[in-house]
C-alpha cells in the first residue's frame, strides 16, 4: 500500500517550504538566447585570415560575451534485464568532445539558433566567459569550440582558455612580457647565447618562434643539447607553458 502525502501549498517537491530560502541571481533572467552579432563577425575574420589582430579582437569579444554551455541528459545505473539494456535514471551533463589526436574540447555557442542547429535537445546553460573557461579546465578540456558546426565555428587555444578562465587579457606569445622575461632567464644561463629574440610562428597556431644567436664554434650536437636545456628551464615554468601553446627554436650566427 502506497504512502501518497498532500504538500502544503507553497511547499517543494521534498516538502520543505521555500520560507526563508535565498536564491542568487544569475546575471542572465532577461536573456532571451540572442547571439552578439559583433561576436560572430570576430570570429568569421579570423577564420578568412587568422592575424595576430584579428585573433586579438575576436579575444576581446569573446571575453565580454554570454555563453551557452550545452548540457545534455547521460543515461546511468543501466542494466541487463532478460537480455535487453534498462536504463535507471539520467543525469544532465555537460558536453565534450575528443578530437582525433585524443585531446577533449568544450563545445560554447554565442546564441540558441547555433546551439539548436549543433543539438536541438541540448539545453543551454548561460554563463560568462570566464565561468565557460573554468568549465573546460576543471573537465579537462585544453581546447574551446565556438558555435561548432556553424560557417563562423572556430576554436580557442589553451593559452586563449587559460586567459578566460583566470579572467585574464589574452595577449599573443611574441608579445606578452611575462613570455619574455622567462625566455630571458631561461636564456641567460647559457654563455654561448649572445643574443635572442622572440616572433610568431606560422599565422593561427599560437606558436612562438625563438631565435637564438650563438657564437660560432658549436658542434650540431651542441646546439641540440642547447636548445633542449632551454626548453626544460621553460617547460618547468607552469605559468609560461600555459600563456605559449608550442615553441620552436630557430638559429643563427652571432654577428
Amino acid at each position: 500500500m502506497s504512502d501518497k502525502r498532500e504538500l502544503p501549498w507553497g511547499a517543494d517537491s521534498h516538502g520543505f517550504s521555500w520560507g526563508g530560502r535565498e536564491l542568487s541571481a544569475s546575471g542572465f533572467e532577461d536573456d532571451r538566447g540572442d547571439a552578439d552579432p559583433s561576436v560572430r563577425a570576430a570570429a568569421a575574420a579570423v577564420l578568412s585570415d587568422p592575424t595576430v589582430d584579428a585573433e586579438l579582437q575576436l579575444m576581446e569579444q569573446v571575453a565580454a560575451a554570454r555563453w551557452l554551455v550545452p548540457i545534455v541528459a547521460v543515461p546511468v545505473d543501466t542494466e541487463i534485464h532478460n537480455g535487453m539494456r534498462v536504463e535507471g535514471h539520467a543525469e544532465m551533463a555537460a558536453v565534450t568532445l575528443t578530437g582525433a589526436n585524443g585531446e577533449s574540447a568544450l563545445p560554447i555557442f554565442s546564441g540558441v539558433d547555433s546551439l539548436a542547429a549543433w543539438d536541438s535537445e541540448a539545453r543551454p546553460v548561460p554563463v560568462t566567459a570566464e565561468r565557460a573557461g573554468q568549465a573546460a579546465i576543471s573537465e579537462g578540456c585544453a581546447t574551446i569550440l565556438l558555435d561548432l558546426g556553424s560557417e563562423y565555428a572556430v576554436a580557442l587555444r589553451p593559452s586563449m582558455v587559460w586567459a578566460l578562465a583566470s579572467g585574464q587579457t589574452w595577449q599573443p606569445s611574441h608579445l606578452d612580457p611575462f613570455v619574455a622575461k622567462s625566455v630571458a632567464r631561461a636564456v641567460a644561463e647559457e654563455d654561448v647565447v649572445e643574443a635572442h629574440r622572440l616572433a610568431a610562428a606560422q599565422a593561427g597556431s599560437g606558436g612562438l618562434q625563438i631565435t637564438l644567436s650563438l657564437a660560432p664554434g658549436l658542434t650540431h650536437d651542441d646546439v641540440a643539447a642547447l636548445a633542449t636545456r632551454i626548453g626544460e628551464r621553460l617547460a618547468t615554468d607552469g605559468e609560461f607553458r600555459a600563456r605559449v601553446d608550442a615553441v620552436a627554436f630557430t638559429i643563427e650566427a652571432a654577428h
